[in-house]
């Protein structure tokens, strides 16, 4: 739910980047422009080829811009992996607290948060576990809790819902909803699952490939929480649908 606030919390404007391979540059995105309201639930979504993972490292700093700037207007960004990316050889307390231990938090006050943390993603009683033993619904729960232990103003999240079976899936995102009503951040998720992101979505966003580009931006102005089963919901997908077999 975006704020009344004018100024965003991401300001992308014509950003180009390009990979090295074989002492040759590959173009990996070309003039991508797009704003991200504060407080806003922002989806990306494309076929694949086109940069959309490219994408959250570049607006994270992880991977160099070749030209165009961004605004971040953000102080505190953390990110959900796809493969989960939790250390395997901590705790699973150990793992929500590791960004804490890095800042410098006493031991206490740093487990303290990541029991917290891990009670808010539905988490209790596998402290001491090792991801070897979590199921995967529980080791993408563990990467979230770990992003939510640095009280972050921005969230990113790598198609969070891929590596899961539906039931999970599902809970995850209404847990994920929750969250992001409850802390008020702006989140800016990948996603291949159309109804998905028309579910979760203040604002959408759509790629081309070949380089990677932006083909459209849609706003999905649905009321929450949102109807799946509601025609108003069928039309949203069906318009976003249309719109992306225009571009594949």
């Amino acid at each position: 739910m975006p704020n009344d606030r004018t100024e965003p919390a991401l300001v992308l404007s014509r950003v180009s980047a390009s990979f090295l391979d074989d002492h040759k540059t590959s173009p990996a995105l070309k003039d991508v422009s797009f704003s991200v309201p504060e407080s806003s639930f922002t989806s990306i979504i494309g076929p694949s080829g086109a940069g959309k993972s490219t994408l959250l490292r570049v607006i994270l700093g992880l991977m160099p811009s070749t030209s165009g700037t961004i605004v971040r207007n953000f102080n505190r960004p953390a990110m959900v992996f796809q493969n989960y990316a939790i250390f395997p050889w901590l705790t699973t307390l150990d793992n929500v607290a590791f960004g804490l231990k890095m800042a410098g938090v006493p031991k206490k006050e740093r487990e303290r948060i990541a029991r917290e943390k891990l009670k808010e993603v539905g988490l209790v009683g596998v402290d001491d576990r090792y991801p070897i033993a979590l199921s995967g619904g529980q080791r993408q729960r563990v990467g979230l809790a770990r992003a939510l232990a640095v009280s972050p103003d921005l969230l990113i999240l790598d198609e969070p819902f891929s590596n899961l079976d539906t039931i999970t899936a599902e809970a995850l995102k209404l847990d994920l909803l929750k969250i992001w009503e409850n802390y008020g951040m702006t989140v800016l998720m990948v996603n291949h699952l159309i109804p998905d992101a028309v579910e979760l979505s203040d604002q959408i966003i759509i790629m081309g490939a070949h380089p990677g580009h932006v083909e459209d931006v849609f706003s999905i102005d649905l009321p929450r929480p949102r109807d799946i089963r509601a025609t108003p919901f069928f039309i949203q997908v069906d318009r976003l649908t249309e719109r992306i077999r225009k571009i594949s």
